[in-house]
């Protein structure tokens, strides 16, 4: 099994931008044309592809953000966005792919903590989440979403 996850490049760019969610998901996560912008604006964010088998198969984004001090963290790292493109969505996929970005935040981290936020009726995202370990923190987000983290 071939697994990447490589960075957002002027070569794979237009790749990206063609990855989207089932019309049913669009509510819950931003376009990656609205990640790569906020990408741009913040220099935390980190945007990469999820390749399996060597296709783009889906897209995340995460970054360390130091402004968290609270519970003597030096920051927090965030797998803020994470995705499955509809066309390979339903085969397992999302497990494989978190798996993989769960390591791979672990390694380029060296993170005790994962931090996202998820709106609650997200029921299929919130799924996945458990069966990884995280659960909520009590706290929200700035946009009303609840806090999850997952203990390293």
């Amino acid at each position: 099994m071939s697994i990447e996850i490589k960075a957002v490049t002027k070569d794979n760019r237009a790749a990206m931008l063609a990855l989207h969610v089932n019309e049913s998901q669009t509510s819950y996560i931003e376009s990656t044309e609205q990640c790569l912008k906020e990408a741009d604006e913040c220099h935390y964010y980190q945007p990469v592809g999820l390749y399996y088998e060597g296709n783009l198969v889906g897209f995340a984004m995460y970054g360390w953000f130091p402004e968290y001090d609270e519970e003597n963290e030096e920051g927090r790292v965030w797998l803020d966005r994470f995705f499955i493109d509809e066309r390979f969505q339903g085969q397992g996929l999302g497990s494989i792919m978190l798996q993989a970005l769960i390591q791979h935040l672990a390694e380029l981290y060296k993170c005790k903590r994962i931090y996202l936020s998820i709106f609650e009726n997200n029921t299929h995202a919130l799924r996945l989440y458990h069966k990884f370990g995280f659960k909520y923190n009590g706290e929200l987000d700035f946009n009303g979403e609840k806090v999850m983290l997952k203990e390293l």
